[in-house]
């Protein structure tokens, strides 16, 4: 199934851990050291999926 696989996976649980971070450190008062290291772990997210899927990890790696 398309995009189901270790990559993908990995890939939105990154973007969404890093996305719920920023969003969370902007309540109440702005903390924008942790906003920024959200926003990194979002940024990483679709990187680390390339790199997962290029490791045989991707949706199109296995043998059916």
């Amino acid at each position: 199934m398309h995009g189901s696989s270790p990559a993908a996976w990995t890939a939105v649980l990154l973007a969404l851990a890093g996305t719920t971070i920023g969003g969370i450190a902007l309540i109440p008062n702005p903390n924008w050291i942790v906003f920024t290291i959200g926003c990194v772990i979002a940024a990483i997210a679709g990187p680390v999926g390339l790199l997962m899927s290029a490791a045989g990890m991707g949706a199109g790696d296995d043998d059916h």
